[in-house]
């Protein structure tokens, strides 16, 4: 297996001290990077793992925090925070962007060679740099057809992909249409992914915690979307003599 290393970084956003998960691949030269947005209840280690992963396959990947160091377990006081987040793009823009600053500045990354997935929250968030007309190579999300503000998409200069469970309430088919009808009015490269059958937040494994109703794992088809954004990334990312990576484990 490649050698990977991690450390934790600390950096400034949104009033709170974030603590994100930074994982380099082998050697010394500079490779392509990608960010990781967290899904609404924060940063724990299963996103970590998925910065892990990326590093084996060669990038530099920084896993970033939405919530200063917390990881919510109960949903009504993730909904608290979340709901005002998702509704204020700027607040979103200054998250992602203080991310971007931490990866952009590792000796290791190409800061002309970035791409940004997430899920759920952090999928907004990249979905957000993006509007902001970011310079990223590829967005890739999972349960995150979030809406910008009018004409905002028309700065995003990079292919979109977008997965959904087709059964997600949070993520409605009124939704999906919004999203899709924002990216084609934009001349986004964009696609869409329905996974059928799937609840909202289908690729994250269990955990011990309250879930909200609508929210449930779906091993096969979280397996098939981390090979989607794998994909994604070697065709807009590529690393010269990368393999292919299963799903981080739970």
């Amino acid at each position: 297996m490649t050698t990977v290393t991690t450390r934790t970084v600390e950096y400034a956003a949104d009033g709170l001290t974030m603590i994100g998960h930074l994982a380099l691949p082998a050697g010394v030269d500079r490779r392509p990077a990608v960010l990781v947005g967290p899904e609404g209840t924060g940063l724990n280690d299963f996103q970590r793992r998925r910065a892990d992963a990326l590093a084996e396959l060669g990038y530099v990947a920084l896993a970033f925090d939405i919530h200063g160091g917390r990881w919510f377990t109960d949903p009504e006081e993730m909904l608290a925070r979340c709901i005002p987040l998702l509704a204020d793009p700027d607040r979103m823009r200054g998250i992602g962007h203080a991310a971007l600053d931490v990866l952009r500045a590792e000796p290791r990354t190409d800061p002309d060679r970035i791409a940004a997935i997430g899920y759920g929250t952090g999928g907004a968030i990249v979905l957000e740099l993006g509007r902001d007309g970011v310079d990223l190579r590829a967005i890739g999300t999972v349960n995150a057809l979030t809406t910008g503000r009018p004409g905002e998409a028309a700065r995003i200069g990079c292919p979109v992909w977008a997965g959904v469970g087709s059964e997600d309430p949070i993520m409605p088919v009124e939704q999906r249409d919004a999203f899709a009808a924002e990216m084609q009015a934009a001349g986004v490269d964009w696609r869409l992914v329905v996974y059928g059958g799937a609840l909202h937040a289908f690729h994250h494994p269990p955990v011990d915690q309250t879930v909200l109703p609508g929210v449930g794992h779906h091993p096969q088809h979280a397996q098939r979307a981390w090979r989607d954004i794998v994909d994604l990334l070697a065709e807009c990312l590529p690393v010269t003599g990368a393999r292919t990576s299963g799903l981080p484990s739970p």
